[in-house]
């Protein structure tokens, strides 16, 4: 134990320039910590996709009750994020992000509770996911800020983001499989793993990261408010559009994940951890095509543009095609290459975002950006399990219908020849 203590001991000097250790190493352990962030909190929310019909059956409830449970948690997050962006401002990234990583543990306590202890705990389970929003507002949106505050050079900072996409892309493969695990050994422990996951996210925030020193006073808070207005007025166009296909993306993704477990379990009897592996394959693509384009736009703003462009389209036709056949391996190799698509369009909308923004004005855009993104997340299963009960080929029509829909906004509103900043 003291060896442990030591080794943190050693890593955080290096990290706030003390001991022998440089600039650039403790760079590397502080971008760790940070990555763990978006990991740890899309493995609370994703991880509980394949348990929903599990918890149908146990508690009794529709899908459309179960489907609010990856809702409430978005909505409340959508709420506050531009507050905790706000508060970041004023009183450090840090001070923001470890309270709210405690409040997201307490939100799993609070659920996995609910459902041991509880014949009927299912509000009392969305209380808890409610608080778990509270605290992915107040964590994983600041990231992005935070990775802004400590880095100058453009190039280094498209390169953290690179890796914190990867992570929270990482966070989406490992969900289904993790959750279905763990939901194998009793159906609500993925609830409690939700704590383990965020304590050890704070042991490395505070071991590893120090806050960066901020630059100038935070603005007034009506004064804040007239500069987001003066960037909208300025940008508008295209940062509209870039949050509008930030929403289609996320509401494609979680829709097609809630109806890909609902399928799998309830049509071919596929559970736990191969139910799990047939969920990663799509979202593995996702990840890898994530990386891979993070390493290869840079800050070529017109490869972004035609990026978005093609991975909307491609998301769109492989939906589009499902209403050729419904054999289950079709169905897996068309969302494998819809997650390609999600995976290349990703990491080009937080490229565009960061690159295209001034660095003074970035956290405000970014945490905004987030709160779209959440939208999305927020709306994907709902509206996909009322879409169930009518028609399963309207699913894919409305699907269809967005993504394309991405792709033309991309087309018409992202013009990366002209300035886009102010």
């Amino acid at each position: 134990m003291n060896h442990v203590e030591r080794l943190f001991d050693r890593l955080g000097k290096e990290n706030s320039g003390e001991g022998s250790g440089t600039d650039t190493g403790s760079q590397k352990w502080a971008i760790v910590a940070i990555a763990s962030i978006p990991l740890v909190m899309t493995l609370g929310n994703s991880m509980l996709i394949p348990v929903l019909p599990v918890m149908e059956k146990t508690m009794g409830i529709s899908s459309f009750q179960s489907s609010l449970i990856i809702t409430v948690y978005s909505v409340v997050a959508i709420l506050l994020i531009p507050i905790a962006g706000y508060l970041s401002d004023h009183i450090g990234r840090k001070n923001v992000i470890i309270p709210s990583l405690a409040i997201a543990a307490a939100g799993g306590l609070i659920s996995g509770w609910a459902s041991w202890q509880m014949e009927n705990g299912y509000w009392l389970i969305l209380i808890g996911r409610a608080l778990q929003g509270v605290g992915a507002a107040g964590s994983f949106p600041i990231v992005l800020p935070l990775v802004g505050d400590m880095f100058k050079k453009e190039v280094e900072i498209s390169s953290a983001l690179g890796q914190i996409e990867t992570s929270n892309t990482l966070g989406k493969v490992l969900s289904p499989v993790l959750g279905s695990f763990l939901a194998g050994i009793v159906w609500f422990i993925p609830f409690f793993s939700i704590p383990v996951f965020c304590a050890i996210s704070i042991l490395l925030m505070l071991f590893l990261v120090k806050n960066p020193k901020r630059k100038q006073e935070a603005l007034p808070f009506s004064d804040f408010l007239k500069k987001v207005k003066l960037i909208f007025t300025e940008n508008g166009r295209w940062l509209y559009a870039t949050f509008v296909i930030g929403v289609i993306l996320m509401f494609v993704l979680f829709g097609v994940l809630f109806y890909l477990s609902d399928v799998l379990e309830n049509k071919y009897g596929i559970k736990d951890i191969k139910k799990g592996l047939l969920l990663a394959l799509p979202l593995g693509a996702l990840c890898f095509a994530s990386y891979y384009t993070g390493k290869k736009i840079k800050e070529d703003k017109v490869l972004m543009k035609w990026v978005t462009f093609s991975g909307c389209l491609l998301l769109a036709i492989s939906i589009a095609v499902l209403s050729f056949s419904k054999d289950l391996w079709f169905i897996i190799l068309m969302f494998l290459f819809g997650g390609i698509g999600i995976g290349v369009c990703l990491p080009s909308l937080d490229a565009l975002i960061t690159e295209s923004i001034e660095k003074e004005e970035r956290g405000t855009i970014t945490s905004i950006y987030s709160s779209m993104r959440f939208v999305g997340v927020a709306a994907g299963p709902p509206v996909v399990a009322l879409l169930m009960k009518n028609s399963e080929n309207l699913i894919f029509v409305v699907l269809t219908v967005l993504s394309a829909g991405a792709a033309l906004a991309t087309f018409i509103a992202i013009k990366p020849g002209k300035k886009q900043t102010h």
